[in-house]
């Protein structure tokens, strides 16, 4: 799967968070040497207007401003113009992420994604309009998998679900994003234990019909279900497998995308390996039941008293199980985020972790990502970590 250079990448983060009405705000910056001498930067943010939605630009000189409003597509193509020629840098903010662009010296550029810790509701401009949903909430697999009803709300004790459905769409959105990885055409998912296909049926409707989705699940009666609801709805790309995450590991090859949310224990990090293995460029899991290291863990003096206390210990298992896991994942070229998915108030497995690698990121383990891990493991008495035995870094 192609991936578009650093400019076209924060482009279409831009572009999304206008057509999702998620824009916050956007500054353009650090003013080309051929540019006005007076130019210092230029605001942007959502305006709402009697002939419609605008976006508001504001450019600073040194002694004036000048401020005026441009339709969404005439703004967007003003934007195009002076990203990278008038202006070198530029910032975007949505509730969800920050995109920075940059050009250095020699003109290469970069854009660098950073997702929040949380995504608060974006202050919009149109306090007329319903929220954009991603999941049409009339799907019909929605209904025939229980989550709405034929008017689109949820039904009795399905909020929750239908809540989460709805932040996994928008969170896979940004990190897809994130990961440079186009617009969602042949790409290649698989969402290792998928269970009732809630959020891998949310997978497919969000990226479309040229998407090939698996859901791999080892429960035959779940499995036949998903597969005759996607029939029903002639969602094509999209398909339920038996099996379990051990026997499907093999038989995954060129992914671009691999989903496991809560597989327990060391099934993440066989997931997490399996994705690594197929070539996944994204990979997106939500751990639970972290019970591997809790035998190993040695606790430093300091924080011995605190660590009797059973779920003390157990939170304590849970963060440097994960935390691991994150760096032994930037220990092999992945960038890493580690974030609140939902509100503990829908689930207390609410921990998700990001990876997203560029095809010119080094596979080789780098020697100063390696010792950082060797470092955090010998703090805590660790010498033994599955996802380090599946990528071949010892521990000792």
């Amino acid at each position: 799967m192609s991936q578009l250079p650093p400019r076209e990448r924060f482009l279409t983060a831009l572009r999304q968070a206008v057509a999702d009405d998620a824009l916050v705000k956007l500054t353009l910056g650090h003013p080309s040497p051929d540019a006005d001498p007076t130019l210092r930067n230029l605001f942007v943010r959502p305006v709402a207007l009697k002939a419609g939605p605008h976006l508001s630009f504001v450019t600073r000189h040194e002694t004036r401003d000048l401020t005026k409003n441009h339709p969404p597509e005439a703004a967007l193509a003003e934007i195009e113009h002076l990203l990278g020629f008038t202006f070198l840098d530029a910032h975007l903010f949505t509730p969800a992420q920050t995109v920075q662009f940059t050009t250095a010296p020699n003109g290469r550029c970069r854009v660098k994604f950073q997702l929040a810790d949380s995504a608060p509701p974006a202050p919009s401009a149109r306090h007329d309009k319903q929220k954009s949903r991603l999941v049409d909430t009339h799907a019909g697999w929605l209904q025939d998998l229980g989550v709405t009803s034929p008017e689109g709300q949820p039904r009795p004790g399905m909020a929750a679900k239908y809540r989460q459905i709805q932040k996994f769409a928008e969170t896979l959105s940004h990190l897809l994003t994130t990961a440079g990885l186009i617009d969602g055409s042949a790409l290649r998912v698989a969402d290792m234990g998928a269970g009732k296909g809630y959020l891998t049926f949310a997978t497919a409707a969000l990226l479309g019909p040229t998407a090939r989705v698996t859901g791999i699940e080892r429960r035959n009666d779940l499995v036949d279900t998903c597969n005759r609801v996607a029939r029903a709805h002639e969602l094509t790309g999209l398909s339920f497998t038996a099996g379990d995450i051990n026997s499907a590991a093999a038989d995954l090859t060129e992914l671009d995308v691999l989903i496991a949310l809560h597989a327990c224990d060391t099934a993440t990090d066989d997931a997490l390996a399996a994705g690594i293995r197929a070539g996944a460029a994204l990979l997106v899991v939500s751990p639970c039941c972290q019970k591997e290291l809790r035998p190993q863990l040695t606790a430093p003096p300091v924080l011995a008293p605190a660590l009797r206390h059973g779920i003390f210990q157990e939170r304590h298992t849970e963060f440097v199980t994960d935390a691991m896991r994150a760096l032994l994942l930037e220990a092999v070229g992945f960038e890493t985020k580690v974030f609140e998915f939902v509100s503990t108030e829908h689930t207390a497995r609410n921990v998700m972790l990001a990876a997203w690698r560029s095809p010119e990121a080094s596979r080789v383990p780098r020697p100063a990502a390696v010792q950082r891990v060797r470092e955090f493991a010998a703090f805590y008495g660790i010498s033994d970590h599955a996802l380090a035995r599946h990528l071949d870094i010892p521990l000792g």
